[in-house]
């Protein structure tokens, strides 16, 4: 059964003790080029240096290019409630939550598709 998180790095534990880290990694440079985000990580990123960049990339996204942040939010799927009812107050602590709703939704989809 999908666990839920409180933390990203429980997740990327995870992810790597059940070996889908790579399959993580694929699903997100996946979204990323259907939302037309030229942003991608290499297969063998570390998990402590994903979850900055990822973070990174979500913060310039809402700082530089809001509209292209939320085709981001639609084409992952991330839960829109789950988006508001975070404090956008912090633009740096709203970015780092956002980019662990977005690493939940990913392994979310790559879970059950090697789950089925």
């Amino acid at each position: 059964m999908l666990k839920k998180y409180e933390h990203i790095e429980a997740l990327l534990v995870d992810a790597t003790k059940e070996e889908l880290y790579e399959k993580l990694i694929a699903q997100l440079n996946k979204d990323f080029a259907l939302a037309n985000i030229e942003e991608s990580f290499s297969g063998d990123i570390l998990p402590e240096m994903l979850k900055k960049e990822l973070h990174a990339i979500v913060y310039q996204l809402i700082q530089e290019k809001f509209a292209e942040y939320l085709n981001v939010l639609y084409i992952m799927d991330v839960s829109e409630a789950k988006i508001k009812a975070l404090d956008g107050s912090d633009v740096v602590e709203l970015s780092g939550q956002v980019a662990f709703l977005i690493l939940q939704r990913e392994w979310q989809k790559v879970w059950f598709k090697n789950k089925l």
